[in-house]
């Protein structure tokens, strides 16, 4: 039952993913209104430099998101298929591992769709 506890993993990582990409798109709404509303307001330079260093972090942890998301998607595709091949087709687990590579996939249809 390992390949099912490896299955329960990967779903699991695939989910914390897409919670961590939409945590960091949040994120970077949220700087780029700071930083908007400071430069209205005419802020200190320096603040606005340091404002505009933070927002151009959160940017750029988006596509790193959406590179480990495409990785564990394509890992957990590969796993369930290696269960489907042994016979195991059925089962609460897969059919979670099959929702989630279902809701991925409709949510990002940009990866490996």
């Amino acid at each position: 039952m390992a390949t099912i506890r490896n299955l329960k993993i990967k779903t699991s990582t695939c989910n914390r993913i897409v919670k961590e990409l939409h945590s960091y798109e949040k994120e970077v709404e949220r700087e780029a209104a700071k930083t908007a509303d400071m430069k209205n307001k005419g802020a200190d330079p320096y603040d606005l430099k340091q404002q505009e260093n933070v927002l151009g972090e959160s940017r750029m942890m988006i596509p790193d998101c959406h590179k480990r998301l495409e990785a564990a998607l394509a890992d957990l595709k590969s796993t369930l298929a290696g269960l489907e091949e042994t016979g195991e087709k059925e089962g609460p687990e897969i059919e979670e591992a099959k929702k989630t590579v279902a809701d991925v996939e409709k949510q990002f249809p940009t990866e490996e769709a």
